[in-house]
């Protein structure tokens, strides 16, 4: 089993809260969001693992048991073109949990018209293998989002 936590502070809204039908609608996978706090700060990885992939506004981690999860900075911030985003590691590197992967602004964001809401997916999973879903109340970073069987 996986626990994923969360990669910043904030509210835990869950999926459907998310003002993006692909997200919403849980077409990449199930999970939770995190309205974010309007402070810059640093994003960090949900679970020990490699990163996969990695963008300014985006990054997966695949943990030990091969599961992927995915933490998206904002709706739309693709069009921001990495400006507002400080990447603090590499693709390939291996991080643990609570480690600082992404700087940011959430604020900044907002103001250059994008939502800040950040999706935290578990990829190619079922909605039944999450437990513990977290959709509401306040988040700290490290806080448990949900478990992954």
């Amino acid at each position: 089993m996986t626990t994923v936590t969360s990669p910043l502070a904030g509210r835990a809204i869950g999926l459907a809260a998310v003002p993006d039908p692909v997200f919403s609608g849980a077409m990449v996978g199930p999970g939770t969001a995190i309205d974010p706090a309007r402070e810059p700060s640093e994003v960090v990885a949900p679970v020990d693992g490699v990163i996969v992939s990695l963008h300014p506004h985006a990054f997966v981690v695949v943990d030990a048991n091969g599961h992927g999860v995915l933490t998206h900075l904002g709706i739309d911030t693709v069009q921001l073109n990495g400006e507002g985003f400080e990447l603090l590691v590499n693709k390939g590197d291996t991080v643990s949990r609570g480690q600082g992967v992404v700087r940011w602004n959430p604020a900044a964001v907002e103001a250059a018209g994008k939502s800040p809401v950040c999706p935290v997916v578990a990829l190619e999973a079922t909605a039944d293998s999450l437990g513990d879903l977290r959709e509401d109340g306040d988040v700290k970073a490290g806080d448990s989002l949900f478990t992954w069987n």
